[in-house]
């Protein structure tokens, strides 16, 4: 529904949109608002109406312990009427008025996304432990050269990138007389990743951590320059954020004009995109071996049926079926499930409209300073969990962290 184009195909429907195509036909005229069902208004209103549905669920799961529980069977099943729900709020939503929702719902998407980019952040560290763990038990168990070789290949792969977008950000981002901001934030950021760099590899670290090394430490400083690079392409001047597309004819870059339909699909709303998706999969699927990285994203460390419970998932005929294991405790925790929903769809509504704000009527979609401090500020956050992931075993020595 942003695609551009997509009203003025619309209005060819005869009979469907205000001020389109009209047919004689009795009983049939238009009477769809189609300003409000394509472009930024339909993100702000599918989103909302998604947000509601997966916070309204994150309230009724709230403290359900096992399948036992009556609440279970809604999370389980009864697809239908959630579905019809999902439809009948999304519907709602597009008969709520512009003006003061615009600029609400806005700010609701900025705190919301700040915390669901701090738990993609968590799952980020928790992912390059994980990875480099695991490669470190194959390379003893197999060969060991081959692993370490790889080990090596990606570490320098994700700091040479890193090294590469610094140098980029200082010479197309930092050229205008008003970009000191953008230079602190470029210039912190790379001390920042050099110092968790060396922590990392210091030898009471290892002797703490014998799996922390630089692999953890090069991927966070990789996502780090995303971050910091996505903070700068909201800045609203212009000089200090060029677009893609300006740099490449090495032209200007325009500022949108009111009424302008402004493209969402550039290189940061897609990379944006691509991380989340990644997030949202790794979250599903991950099964992670830190018992604090568990506690805190609500879930227990061995997920789905044990090896010895095959037998209770095979009938006697031979055919396997599915089993109920979550009787004594579920495995992960259904409100916590609904409330990460409910905050990533605050964070595709904001990637999909460029953190841009409207205003009371989306005349205007503009850059502002409030997605700039959120992203960079995320990012100082990241660093610090990963920070406390290597030192915390040193400060906190009566604790278990494996």
């Amino acid at each position: 529904m942003i695609l551009p184009g997509m009203e003025a195909q619309l209005k060819k429907i005869p009979g469907f949109c205000v001020g389109g195509t009209s047919i004689t036909i009795p009983g049939i005229e238009n009477k769809v608002n189609c300003d409000v069902i394509v472009g930024y208004k339909s993100v702000y209103r599918m989103c909302f109406a998604m947000a509601c549905f997966f916070f309204l669920f994150s309230i009724i799961m709230i403290r359900v312990r096992s399948s036992k529980d009556p609440r279970a069977s809604i999370q389980n099943g009864f697809w239908f009427f959630k579905f019809l729900i999902l439809v009948g709020i999304t519907v709602g939503a597009f008969f709520i008025p512009d003006g003061t929702f615009n600029t609400v719902w806005f700010y609701f998407g900025v705190v919301g996304s700040f915390i669901f980019i701090i738990i993609q952040l968590i799952l980020l560290v928790d992912f390059s432990h994980t990875w480099n763990q695991s490669w470190l038990e194959n390379a003893e168990e197999g060969n060991s050269k081959c692993w370490f070789a790889a080990l090596l290949s990606f570490t320098v792969l994700h700091y040479a990138l890193a090294f590469s977008a610094v140098v980029l950000f200082y010479v197309y981002y930092t050229t205008g007389d008003d970009c000191t901001e953008h230079k602190i934030f470029i210039s912190l950021n790379l001390i920042f990743c050099i110092i968790i760099s060396i922590v990392a590899v210091l030898p009471k670290v290892q002797e703490a951590q014998p799996s922390s090394g630089l692999l953890q430490a090069s991927l966070i400083s990789l996502y780090t320059m995303y971050v910091t690079w996505s903070a700068m392409t909201n800045n609203p001047n212009r000089k200090c954020n060029p677009s893609l597309l300006s740099l490449v004819n090495n032209t200007p870059s325009p500022t949108p004009a009111p009424g302008q339909a402004v493209q969402w699909w550039d290189a940061q709303g897609i990379i944006g995109l691509v991380i989340f998706f990644f997030c949202t999969l790794y979250a599903s699927i991950r099964s992670s071996n830190n018992t604090q990285v568990n506690r805190l994203m609500q879930t227990e460390e061995d997920q789905g049926l044990a090896a010895d419970d095959h037998e209770a998932a095979t009938g006697e005929d031979g055919v396997r079926r599915a089993v109920d294991n979550e009787e004594d405790a579920v495995t992960y925790s259904y409100s916590f499930f609904h409330f990460s929903l409910c905050l990533a769809s605050l964070y595709i509504m904001m990637t999909l409209t460029n953190w841009y704000q409207p205003d009371a009527d989306y005349q205007a979609m503009q850059s502002s300073m409030p997605a700039v401090w959120v992203k960079i500020s995320s990012s100082w956050i990241g660093l610090a969990l990963y920070l406390w992931t290597l030192v915390a075993p040193l400060i906190l020595s009566n604790r278990d962290f494996n």
